[in-house]
């Protein structure tokens, strides 16, 4: 990655140096939520797991369609004037759109201004019914994120691969045939 980050950029764990690394040094692979690291060779009961979150996120999601719809009717019974009910559906169609879209965006590149996503943390709230249906459809093809998370991983051990093979002066990527010298006393 480039050395002129601006400070609001995001990246990714494997280009700030946060990842973790395994016992060799090398880089450990990213978490997602409900699957822990079993994206990465899909096992540990994967596909379970995939459509466990396929059937919870749409039944969320229809639940709170529920609740919403509850509530508006709970408007109309309170006899609240027809602006605010068109004003209620209005507003939540818009936030359920906008959460929709950042979620789905957020499964394929980390966000670019953090700042931004967090003042969007409300609005989104709002619209967690869009969230809810980009889970639902992201997992239907594979763990919410994983393609991102395998991208970069698969660059970081890429890279992490590299620098431990190309190094001169290694003495742990050095192959000797020479028998070791024995000690002095």
């Amino acid at each position: 990655m480039s050395q002129n980050k601006t400070q609001n950029e995001s990246v990714g764990p494997y280009e700030s140096g946060e990842a973790a690394e395994t016992a060799d040094g090398g880089p450990r692979p990213e978490p997602l939520r409900f699957f822990g690291t079993t994206w990465l060779t899909h096992d540990g009961g994967y596909a379970a797991r995939r459509a466990a979150v396929a059937v919870g996120s749409l039944a969320a999601a229809v639940g709170a369609c529920l609740l919403l719809r509850f509530a508006y009717q709970g408007l109309t019974i309170a006899d609240a004037s027809p602006f605010i009910g068109i004003l209620v559906i209005v507003m939540f169609s818009v936030c359920s759109a906008i959460a929709f879209r950042r979620t789905w965006e957020s499964f394929s590149k980390r966000p670019v201004d953090r700042a931004r996503e967090e003042q969007l943390r409300s609005l989104k709230g709002i619209g967690f019914i869009g969230s809810l249906v980009a889970y639902f459809l992201r997992s239907l093809t594979e763990a919410p994120g994983e393609r991102l998370r395998r991208t970069e991983y698969e660059m970081a051990v890429a890279r992490y691969e590299r620098r431990r093979t190309t190094r001169t002066g290694n003495p742990a990527a050095r192959k000797t045939n020479r028998p070791k010298r024995p000690r002095r006393k």
